[in-house]
């Protein structure tokens, strides 16, 4: 047992472990001049890196598919371990030392359209203020988020989550309620609007992937009662913009209604039924907890959902 514990140090001692930071961009790219690009070296020396990668791995790594290359088998088995070794050798490294007034690179984080129309210009403000020189990357979870969070591809999520696997942590962010938002001169807003005029509106659905019943759809069934859509989209803009032209209407998250409402061509009135309120919650890998860096984003994400609470609250 001991000789092969030194066989492993000895091992390690003759690899150039910035190797590993070459072969995480090759992974993520797949393409060897995007790759050099992203690591500041030159295409020919990020191909020898290639080279000194598949002897050290003994595979090819990077193979040949239709419009460049794909990941070997191989390739796809190290990566997420990759990804974990490098996230905790650089929260090694990191320490006590982060300070967001002089922190540089990007933050990555996983929400859905809706919420990041609401979320995102009260945490770039944060941002401006606490870390200037910090970037900020936003894409939908869609419903591989959680896995995202594991392999360490993404740095926080927000979403509604009811429930979450071995290893990830979550808070409570905020509280949403549902409304009903149509353009401001419809004929729907004359006179009460009651469950039967609701239903016989057409409406919009913000759906990221274009199939599945909505939340308001699922509560109707319950109830024993359809609603047509007419028309699904997939992000909030379009069909803010869509409800805005013509009698379509659409049912969303409150803090997008009062933004939309602002624009003055529409407005929001509370749905003729129950629709209850929903949870979004913050979420991230445990191997996170304790690092500086994401103390810190963490509280910052925090901060910047209570002030969008609180600018709700005033304009309620």
């Amino acid at each position: 047992m001991d000789y092969i514990v030194i066989m492993r140090e000895v091992d390690l001692r003759r690899i150039d472990l910035n190797l590993l930071v070459a072969l995480e961009a090759l992974l993520d790219e797949k393409n060897v001049t995007r790759a050099a690009h992203r690591l500041g070296m030159s295409q020919p020396a990020a191909s020898r890196a290639l080279g000194r990668l598949r002897a050290l791995f003994s595979d090819a790594l990077l193979v040949d598919g239709p419009g460049g290359y794909v990941l070997s088998s191989r390739a796809e088995e190290v990566r997420p371990v990759l990804s974990w070794i490098l996230a905790g050798v650089g929260e090694m490294l990191e320490a006590n030392a982060f300070d967001p007034a002089t922190a540089t690179g990007r933050i990555r984080l996983l929400t859905p359209d809706l919420q990041a129309a609401s979320l995102a210009p009260y945490l770039l403000a944060r941002l401006a203020h606490e870390a200037p020189l910090l970037d900020l990357d936003i894409d939908a979870p869609g419903s591989h988020g959680l896995d995202l969070l594991e392999r360490g591809d993404a740095d926080a999520m927000v979403a509604l989550i009811d429930e979450a696997p071995a290893g990830i942590r979550r808070r409570r962010l905020y509280d949403e309620e549902l409304v009903t938002l149509m353009r401001a001169d419809h004929p729907a807003l004359a006179g009460e609007f009651t469950l039967e005029r609701f239903l016989a509106l057409e409406h919009i659905v913000v759906s990221v992937t274009g199939v599945g019943p909505a939340p308001v759809d699922e509560v109707l069934a319950r109830m024993g009662r359809t609603r047509r859509v007419k028309l699904r989209v997939p992000n909030f803009f379009a069909a803010v913009e869509i409800a805005a032209r013509s009698d379509l209407i659409m049912t969303l998250p409150s803090s997008l209604a009062r933004a939309a409402a602002n624009m003055r061509r529409l407005v929001s009135l509370p749905p003729p039924f129950d629709l209850k309120s929903f949870t979004m919650s913050l979420a991230w890998h445990a191997r996170q907890q304790d690092a500086p860096r994401h103390i810190w984003l963490r509280r910052v994400i925090v901060a910047a959902a209570m002030d969008m609470s609180s600018v709700a609250d005033v304009g309620s």
